[in-house]
């Protein structure tokens, strides 16, 4: 059964996040190190303080298991393993750290007969810790009956053990897995029961990560597979607060992921205006992970999110620069190819050389001289020919910028048509790109799966050729990677605080909140620098306006002011949980719209107004600068 692409990803990284286990908090003071939050000079401390050298090795490879060093936990993993006094509490450990080093190896055979060990051996000496982690473990192997990850017999056990043992970490965490195995299956009810009975639980800090995750989830869920987008910007919306209330999850790459997400699901509603604005959020918060793609990904929305707005300038604009974007990733994948075989050809031609360096040293000192000549015009030669083949690179470039100043040139004298045409080529171009990797790495994947079923029943078998099949089983792994490598790192952009129109909103917003009747709050993304003095007046009327009204007339408990300052246009999204009104009734004199409209106009900007009764007001304001 083929999953769709975004739905595979969702999937994966589910899948990803919940390999934390082993590192759950312990009250035993060995376990203790397994703490997720522990500190490796912790660690380090305890290693230096052993009384004996059982100890040392047992927590060398606590340490070692924490930095996901594969060589040197089979090390001490080995040395303990040679230890016949080895308590019954450690062996079972041991066995759980061989499942898991096997895991990190990409065992997925030894991951479950260790695992397996593990939960037996620690269920005989009544080790409850050790029966969690090998549950966890369990839970997490795959499924091969039914051809699905996760296993529904060890999520069963894990969770009466977690009630029988009265933790809450695995009680949540048996949750958290028992949707993913619905997930896995296509049975989106079911895992979304899942995920909305885990949100039921109490969390501690160590906890939190699951409710980040599940928020996701469940707003993926009802956008991609339920067609449901109201909720999905629900818990989108969920997820946004959650990021905002604690520190270690304000990372750019949530931010992105959530605004874009957001984008989409506005998108699906026809609501472009929207969509436009949550596109330019996750355009402000990108990193510097995968930012070439991330950046193509926001580009290509943004022209369609113009598209449908009738802004016909934008919507080219920002589909040239989706364009440049996708070219690049295009192009990653060659130059690596290129640089490698280079590094490859010129560590080769060095050492030819030395070797005819060296005969020749030894046959006549001339002779030496001669080749030493005869390199040294190689070598002006070949940085001659670099420098010939980077002058015709550039001049390709130029060419190729030229062209494409042609290109632009004829475009804007096409046919709105012809804009229409191209967005709708573009958008089947990236659904082609994007089923023709899932067919292609997905065969790759197949053929890998049905290797190691090969290996699994054939093993044991005296004429099996084990050899054979781990040459092909390493080929298709290297083909595989070679398919998905090609993202490239960049440079991060930060976000700078400033001061001016935006200190003077925030005070407002904070004289306002301490009244205790309603709650504002300010979101700024890229307004770094200064507006011009009566301009920033302006802006900072209409804001004022805007609040006064909501106080006066909406009734509400809490409301946003989003400032976006994207290139040329600066973008004001104000929010509120209010009563609402009907926009058709909206009266030329009444509320200050008037007064505000006039100022708006005055500025060549747009006004947006969209309420609903019980449901809010939103009001979104662009500002060409």
């Amino acid at each position: 059964m083929h999953i769709h692409l975004k739905y595979q990803i969702l999937v994966i990284i589910t899948f990803l996040s919940c390999l934390s286990f082993c590192y759950a908090q312990q009250n035993d003071s060995t376990y203790y190190y397994f703490n997720r939050g522990t500190s490796i000079k912790k660690l380090e401390l305890k290693i230096n303080n052993s009384d004996d050298i059982e100890n040392y090795n047992y927590y060398k490879l606590i340490y070692f298991s924490k930095l996901r060093s594969i060589d040197s936990m089979l090390k001490y993993k080995t040395i303990l393993e040679k230890n016949s006094n080895l308590l019954d509490n450690r062996k079972a450990r041991l066995l759980y750290f061989s499942g898991y080093l096997a895991k990190i190896s990409g065992n997925d055979s030894l991951y479950f007969i260790y695992s397996n060990q593990a939960y037996k051996k620690a269920l005989n000496i009544k080790d409850s810790l050790t029966v969690l982690y090998s549950l966890a473990a369990l839970s997490q192997t795959y499924d091969y009956i039914n051809d699905f990850s996760y296993n529904k017999e060890y999520l069963d056990l894990l969770e009466e053990k977690s009630i029988a043992y009265n933790n809450n970490y695995y009680k949540i965490a048996h949750r958290y897995l028992n949707g993913n195995y619905y997930l896995f299956r296509e049975k989106n009810n079911e895992a979304i029961k899942n995920y909305k009975e885990l949100l039921k639980y109490k969390f501690t800090n160590e906890d939190s990560t699951f409710i980040l995750n599940t928020y996701n989830t469940l707003g993926v869920l009802y956008q991609e597979n339920l067609s449901n987008p109201d909720s999905a910007i629900y818990y989108y919306k969920k997820k946004l607060n959650f990021i905002a209330s604690d520190i270690k999850f304000q990372k750019a790459r949530n931010y992105y992921t959530t605004y874009l997400n957001i984008g989409n699901s506005y998108k699906s509603k026809e609501e472009y205006k929207k969509a436009e604005y949550y596109y330019l959020m996750a355009d402000s918060t990108i990193g510097n992970s995968f930012l070439t793609y991330n950046k193509y990904m926001v580009k290509e929305n943004l022209s369609s999110a113009y598209f449908n707005q009738r802004k016909y300038k934008k919507a080219y604009s920002s589909l040239l620069e989706s364009n440049k974007y996708l070219d690049s990733l295009n192009k990653n994948d060659h130059r690596e190819a290129v640089a490698e075989i280079k590094e490859q050809f010129d560590n080769e031609k060095l050492r030819n050389d030395n070797l005819e360096s060296e005969a020749k040293r030894k046959q006549n000192k001339n002779l030496l001289y001669g080749s030493l000549t005869l390199l040294f015009f190689g070598g002006v030669t070949t940085t001659l020919f670099l420098k010939n083949s980077k002058r015709k690179r550039l001049l390709a470039e130029k060419n190729n910028e030229i062209e494409q100043q042609k290109v632009v040139t004829l475009l804007k004298e096409q046919e709105l048509t012809s804009i229409d045409a191209m967005i709708e080529g573009q958008e089947k171009e990236r659904k082609r790109i994007a089923e023709d990797l899932h067919d292609d790495l997905g065969s790759v994947l197949t053929t890998l799966k049905l290797h190691f079923e090969n290996y699994k029943v054939n093993k044991d078998k005296k004429k099996f050729k084990e050899d054979e099949l781990i040459d092909k089983t390493d080929a298709l792994l290297d083909e595989a990677y070679k398919k998905v490598r090609g993202i490239a790192h960049a440079k991060n952009s930060g976000v700078i605080a400033n001061q001016g129109l935006l200190l003077a909103i925030e005070n407002m917003a904070e004289k306002v909140s301490s009244s205790k009747k309603i709650k504002i709050d300010v979101v700024n993304h890229e307004l770094e620098n200064r507006l011009e003095n009566s301009l920033e007046l302006t802006i900072f009327r209409i804001i004022q306006e805007l609040i006064t009204n909501i106080i006066k007339h909406a009734e509400a408990t809490h409301a946003t002011i989003h400032i976006i300052n994207h290139e040329k246009s600066l973008n004001i999204m104000v929010e509120d949980n209010g009563k609402g009104f009907d926009t058709s009734q909206i009266s030329s004199k009444g509320m200050g719209i008037h007064s505000i409209d006039k100022r708006i106009e005055h500025l060549d900007g747009t006004m947006t107004i969209e309420s609903e009764l019980n449901k809010g007001t939103t009001v979104i304001i662009d500002i060409p600068l």
